[in-house]
């Protein structure tokens, strides 16, 4: 199953060229570099959709930590552990 995962843009890596524009995601204290150029709107401190390794959408926090809760409850967290790290 494809999913995306939310994640909450902590830092952003300032480039000449949007296609190329990383932020620092941190999914529930796991962290990794994410491509954001599906998302130029996205700011520090959005919260973000990301589908491998792509942001894919902005979310507000409330939709995220539903979702994040969500997958809590399913025992999906520690697959995320194992898959985004």
């Amino acid at each position: 199953m494809c999913l995306a995962i939310p994640g909450k843009i902590m830092s952003i890596s300032a480039q000449l060229d949007e296609t190329f524009r990383t932020g620092l995601v941190t999914f529930g204290g796991i962290q990794k570099e994410v491509n954001l150029c599906m998302v130029p709107e996205a700011q520090v401190g959005n919260y973000v959709l990301v589908h491998v390794g792509v942001a894919i959408g902005v979310v507000d926090e409330e939709e995220a930590m539903k979702v994040f809760s969500y997958l809590k409850e399913m025992g999906e967290v520690h697959e995320l552990e194992a898959t985004v790290s």
